[in-house]
């Protein structure tokens, strides 16, 4: 198995918590008792520090400018609504004003926002060197959902807002915010290009754009930060150095494991070996955003007993204990709707290594993803010394107690190294289809552990700004589980990447020409859904070249021009 999505952190989240504790007496004190509630958020920029040390390793391209800047908010949350209507529209966002017990909108200029992964241009950045000449002039975007910390006593707990901004294409819908009382890091780590800067001393200045200071209200105070660079050896223990706040470059160390993620800086046309963004315990997903830390950030990378493969440690799903008893019903209660995108970080390959000359796979990810309005929840049962287990489908009412069930297929142990988990049969079916969409070439890959991966539509009834089981190892149990849960929830996706022999598609012997790549979510409708007519996703693909080295063009969706 390996799944798909964007792990790892230029700094622990806690250590950014404990630095925000320093500001918080700054940033906002406790209210005065009988004092009015201001209207809407009151939005500023604070630095935690006024002086950082950043370490440039050996071999990197430059540091990531974490200076330890933060937009902090009190008064009210700032939050924003991002949708788009289909692919064939621009993406549009509101800002959501709440004011007491009202709430008002106002939407942002056209074309302000173009994707979910943030406010474009947000944070300006300024740094000079020792002599005062300006070395460095960057403009990076700002994703309100990564949450830091508190900056008073007093503000809630936890905050409500998603923990990460979506990367995803073929996302349709997001939901950002700040909690009042509550600081995000402006920090885009590896999202954002290194920077060039030599060992030394510099002074940076990260202010707000203009635009976004007069479209918030934010005051023109831009912060001045004292910046150490010191050079560091590898040592061969760079990622575990990164992993635990060294500083090292988050995109390099995460490009290591990932042996190349980012897609869209390849020439996908090109007759060369493709690593796509493999998710899972060969390679992991890179976070939702570095600082997010709902519940905790992660230290590791991969799959394993305890951990994520994506960016935050789950609450185990406890499965129920026993199978279920009574007469299996399928009662008249909200169900899920699974959806299919269309597949995406489409390449060719020549083996999961390179090591297959002579061979072209057609590599790509694909998600399945749920529209709600309820969540799919699937238990799985072994029978001792039985290799398979059973699974059924259980069913909610309103109030969350489990209505009826029914019995859906089965669970497979899947041994190889780097999946070791339950898979669930039959939760999707990847074809290659010729030109008049008949097939030729079906994908090897159709049992799955299911797990919430990418935020598709946070926006859609019912959706679960912070689904549980996006830990792997929770979610799909161990060789010795008796029993399981995987749970996709209400407005997530599941991705995976085929990129092995087997589960990719292998096209040495096909004809250059016009194909299409079809997701099919619940082929054998062995899920009961609300709605089975929007299953299929179909993602066209042009062949050319020669054998051994074969080109694959991705003509765009609408809008959506992601190979």
């Amino acid at each position: 198995m390996t799944r798909a999505h964007h792990n790892r952190f230029g700094r622990p989240a806690l250590a950014a918590s404990a630095a925000l504790a320093v500001v918080a007496g700054v940033a906002g004190a406790a209210p005065v008792a009988g004092a009015a509630a201001p209207a809407g958020p009151k939005i500023s920029l604070i630095a935690a520090s006024s002086s950082v040390t950043l370490d440039r390793w050996e071999g990197e391209p430059g540091v990531y400018l974490d200076l330890g800047a933060y937009v902090t908010v009190d008064g009210g949350p700032l939050e924003f609504r991002v949708t788009r209507a289909s692919y064939k529209t621009p993406v549009v966002a509101d800002q959501v004003i709440h004011d007491g017990k009202k709430t008002r909108t106002k939407r942002l200029p056209t074309g302000l926002v173009k994707d979910f992964s943030g406010l474009p241009g947000f944070i300006e950045v300024s740094v000079k060197n020792a002599a005062g000449k300006q070395v460095v002039k960057t403009s990076d975007p700002f994703c309100p959902n990564n949450a830091s910390g508190r900056i008073r006593p007093d503000a809630p707990a936890t905050s409500k807002y998603p923990e990460s901004c979506p990367t995803n294409p073929f996302t349709l819908g997001s939901v950002w915010g700040v909690e009042k009382g509550w600081a995000s890091n402006t920090s885009n780590g590896y999202y954002s290009e290194p920077v060039d800067l030599a060992a030394g001393s510099y002074t940076a200045t990260v202010s707000v754009a203009k635009k976004y200071r007069d479209l918030l209200g934010i005051a023109n105070k831009p912060q001045t930060i004292k910046v150490t660079v010191r050079e560091q050896g590898d040592g061969g223990e760079g990622a575990a150095r990164s992993a635990t706040g060294s500083g090292r470059s988050a995109r390099s160390a995460h490009n290591s494991a990932m042996q190349g993620h980012d897609m869209s800086d390849m020439d996908n046309t090109a007759p060369a070996h493709i690593y796509s963004n493999g998710r899972g315990a060969d390679a992991p997903t890179p976070p939702a955003r570095p600082h997010a830390i709902g519940p905790r950030a992660l230290t590791h990378l991969g799959d394993g007993p305890g951990h994520t493969d994506g960016s935050r440690i789950a609450p185990a799903l406890k499965p129920n204990t026993k199978r279920p008893t009574g007469a299996a019903k399928v009662p008249d209660v909200p169900k899920p709707d699974l959806r299919s995108l269309p597949a995406w970080d489409i390449g060719i390959s020549d083996g999961e290594d390179g090591d297959i000359p002579g061979k072209d796979y057609m590599v790509f990810s694909a998600n399945v993803w749920n529209a709600g309005p309820a969540p799919l929840v699937v238990d799985g049962f072994r029978s001792p010394g039985k290799e398979l287990m059973d699974a059924y489908q259980y069913f909610y009412d309103a109030t969350g107690k489990q209505v009826g069930y029914t019995p859906t297929g089965t669970m497979e142990w899947d041994p190889r190294v780097g999946h070791e988990h339950w898979h669930f049969t039959d939760f999707a079916s990847y074809r290659l289809l010729s030109a008049d969409k008949s097939e030729i070439v079906r994908s090897g890959k159709e049992a799955f552990c299911l797990a919430n991966t990418d935020a598709i539509d946070y926006t859609v009834k019912n959706a679960n700004w912070h689904p549980n089981n996006t830990d792997l190892s929770t979610a799909c149990g161990q060789q010795n589980s008796i029993s399981v849960r995987e749970v996709l929830d209400v407005g997530s996706g599941d991705t995976y990447t085929q990129y092995r022999p087997g589960q990719s598609f292998d096209v040495t012997d096909l004809p250059n020409g016009t194909y299409y790549i079809e997701v099919i979510a619940n082929p054998e409708h062995r899920l009961q859904e609300t709605n089975l007519k929007n299953n299929v996703a179909l993602r066209k693909v042009l062949l050319t070249g020669k054998t051994g080295a074969r080109k694959v063009t991705v003509p765009p969706i609408d809008l959506i021009t992601t190979p």
